[in-house]
């Protein structure tokens, strides 16, 4: 087992460029995931783990350790490489406050739009957009407990791997089917699958939940700032609004995207 006790060493100093680098990221196909539970969902969820830092004063209360004792305390199936690093290298380089004493090198998987399999009568949640990686992260939390068929990002401007969306969906980005494309992809996509398409839009729009969403149905959703773009909004088969009785016309987007889910989700349930 190696044993890592410089903040400099080559393996420190690209993991550091994949954490901060999303052109990093994207060109190497690479990304960190942090913290035990996240590590298992993403083993589960069929992503390829090259190697593991652990620190094993935290992670297993010992800094004598053998590897399958890793891997039976996160619980993964798969066996990748074991590098133990010292506390002082760990907290170098961990992301958050109060981790969990390992750290995964993990290799990234196709969220090419046709490479996505959905059921015979789908629900789907479509952000077109999002910049925050927290909001993404947020949504891709929801999907999961709504157990939506999949997400898909229309033109994505966050990363998708970024060590914030990994973090805020608490492991989520692994377990929820995604796929990305340009807003036209998406929209064709939806077309050629029968799959309708109701817009959170303000203008020509419906209440939400005055809406059946129990044929294929995705619902789509933009950015706080701007919303929807025309192209999208044009595309739907009814615009949808979630009335609101304050001073402000927004709400957060992972706060709306549960709301919306979740109707749909009820409607069903119950059908």
């Amino acid at each position: 087992m190696k044993h890592i006790t410089s903040p400099h060493n080559a393996t420190i100093r690209h993991a550091e460029q994949l954490q901060r680098k999303s052109k990093v990221r994207k060109k190497e196909g690479l990304f960190l995931v942090e913290g035990q539970r996240e590590i298992m969902l993403c083993d589960r969820g069929g992503f390829e783990l090259q190697h593991l830092l652990v620190c094993g004063p935290i992670l297993l209360d010992s800094q004598d350790f053998q590897a399958s004792d890793v891997y039976e305390k996160i619980g993964i199936a798969s066996n990748p490489e074991i590098i133990s690093v010292t506390q002082d290298v760990y907290e170098k380089l961990a992301y958050r406050t109060g981790t969990e004493g390992v750290i995964a090198f993990a290799k990234a998987k196709s969220n090419s739009l046709k490479d996505l399999k959905l059921t015979e009568n789908p629900l789907i949640l479509i952000a077109e957009s999002p910049e925050k990686p927290g909001n993404l992260g947020a949504i891709l939390r929801t999907a999961d407990a709504a157990k939506v068929d999949a997400v898909i990002i229309a033109n994505p401007v966050a990363d998708l791997f970024n060590p914030n969306v990994v973090r805020s969906s608490v492991g989520c980005v692994f377990t929820v089917p995604t796929a990305t494309g340009t807003t036209t992809e998406v929209i064709e996509f939806l077309k050629s699958n029968d799959i309708n398409l109701y817009a959170a839009t303000l203008q020509s729009s419906k209440r939400y939940d005055a809406i059946d969403y129990t044929a294929a149905s995705a619902i789509a959703l933009g950015t706080e700032a701007t919303g929807l773009t025309q192209e999208m909004r044009d595309a739907a088969t009814q615009n949808i609004i979630i009335p609101m009785s304050g001073a402000i016309d927004s709400m957060n987007l992972s706060v709306s995207a549960a709301i919306l889910i979740f109707e749909a989700k009820r409607q069903r349930d119950f059908k």
